[in-house]
């Protein structure tokens, strides 16, 4: 776990957007590496939330080389930057807020092992993730676009349709490779 730690805190760094150490901090404080990624699918084990992050990073950063650099030879370090933060902050909100966490041990373990925080208003994971980094961060028009929508036709928010940016079609697909294959 401490590896995972160190690789997301050093990519994050990486793209000095003033305000990275304070979220950081937040994340340490806030459980993020210890939260597990879901209440009973993919990595619903304590430290899945980070496992995944570095996770839709690398299959990211893949599409990126592979795909988007193919495609466009215009690639630059904003991008790489951008890429960077919507893929290890995409899901923040899943972590909690407000000093609770999003998910707490199941009252009914043979409906999982994790169960949605009552104490916790509902809002969308994506929102939240969005409002958690831009208290620390300025993230582009571009970026909040990517994580509203990462989820696609999967999550609640889907009026991205027709709307697509290259950063969003390889943070959705990197992500649901991620959930999906490698994390299966």
């Amino acid at each position: 776990m401490q590896d995972i730690k160190e690789s997301i805190e050093n990519l994050l760094k990486s793209t000095k957007r003033k305000g990275m150490e304070e979220l950081l901090q937040w994340m340490d404080e806030s459980g993020f590496y210890s939260a597990p990624c879901s209440s009973k699918y993919h990595l619903a084990t304590p430290g899945g939330l980070a496992e995944h992050s570095l996770n839709v990073f690398q299959t990211a950063m893949e599409l990126t080389k592979t795909i988007y650099f193919t495609h466009n030879k215009d690639l630059t370090f904003d991008f790489i930057d951008s890429v960077v933060i919507c893929a290890l902050l995409h899901d923040l909100g899943k972590g909690g807020q407000f000093g609770k966490r999003a998910y707490i041990e199941s009252e009914d373990p043979t409906r999982g092992a994790f169960q949605s925080n009552k104490e916790l208003l509902y809002i969308p994971h994506e929102i939240r993730s969005i409002a958690i980094a831009s208290r620390f961060i300025e993230l582009t028009e571009e970026e909040q676009f990517a994580i509203c929508y990462h989820n696609g036709l999967y999550g609640e928010l889907q009026s991205v349709k027709n709307h697509e940016t290259p950063l969003y079609m390889i943070l959705h697909f990197a992500d649901m490779w991620a959930s999906r294959v490698i994390e299966d």
